[in-house]
């Protein structure tokens, strides 16, 4: 009797494994599919769809979402493969983690973002609130590539269109992400200590012949003086830089500054927030 309660227990216990495990798949595939979905209705062409979504900050877009002291986005790109086929490849790169596993994670479930879609982490540097929610996807993912600065002594194309600018500054070494849109380069820092204005001028050494579409990130502008700040805004027009997204580290005067110079063009960045490129 005990043996056949056993092995009823034991068939159970598989069952509920099973269903739990189809579940999970079943639900990477439909927010996969509801992402996609959304993107695509956007243009009526096979273009690349590109989203940058803000998954934690300082700074707050969504109410419903966890502020903390950090930086964290993710880039979701679909693109089509090959002229003729008519498919298309979706990529995921998480930029940074921000300070805090739980307030990431939390951002990432409340905003449809599964960790078992991301293609691999983008570490800008290694302060702790760039890299202390990296635990917690790892413990989810433990097999998850993660790009370290100290891996890319110099400018590197990661995967196509998508570029390292190498590990730059003295004291605080730090990479920042390309992108090559169709609209121009995208670029995304974490805080910016190499400088924001020799970031960008690395951008247009490797890419002399692109504009700059999007800068988006932290600037690590907080305690800088008036002209110096003025002086920073002239050089991003000097750039023809079109499109600004100051989170994190930027400062209030700071993206008060961009806000009035670039009008219409300045986006109000913070957790929750989605800028689709299109």
């Amino acid at each position: 009797m005990w043996r056949n309660v056993l092995i009823f227990i034991l068939i159970l216990l598989a069952g509920i494994f099973l269903y739990l495990r189809l579940d999970r798949d079943k639900r990477i595939k439909t927010i996969r599919q509801i992402n996609s979905d959304t993107m695509t209705t956007t243009s009526k062409t096979e273009n690349e769809k590109l989203s940058i979504i803000t998954v934690f900050d300082n700074y707050r877009a969504d109410p419903l979402l966890k502020t903390g002291w950090g930086f964290s986005c993710l880039i979701r790109r679909i693109r089509p493969i090959g002229e003729k086929s008519g498919s298309l490849k979706e990529e995921n790169i998480l930029l940074d983690t921000g300070a805090d596993s739980d307030i990431l994670l939390s951002n990432m479930k409340k905003l449809n973002i599964i960790p078992e879609t991301i293609d691999f982490i983008f570490i800008s540097h290694l302060h702790d609130d760039h890299i202390g929610g990296l635990n917690g996807i790892l413990k989810i993912r433990p097999d998850l590539t993660v790009y370290k600065p100290e891996l890319f002594p110099k400018e590197k194309e990661i995967i196509e269109d998508v570029y390292t600018t190498g590990s730059l500054g003295n004291d605080i070494k730090e990479q920042s992400l390309i992108i090559k849109s169709e609209k121009g380069l995208i670029i995304i820092t974490g805080c910016a200590h190499p400088g924001i204005v020799n970031i960008l001028e690395k951008a247009k050494e490797m890419f002399p012949s692109e504009n700059i579409y999007l800068v988006l990130g932290g600037f690590h502008l907080e305690d800088e003086l008036y002209p110096e700040l003025k002086s920073i805004i002239s050089d991003f027009r000097k750039l023809n830089v079109q499109k600004a997204a100051l989170c994190h580290c930027s400062g209030e005067r700071t993206r008060e500054l961009f806000k009035k110079e670039y009008g219409d063009n300045y986006i109000e960045n913070g957790v929750g927030k989605v800028i689709n490129i299109e």
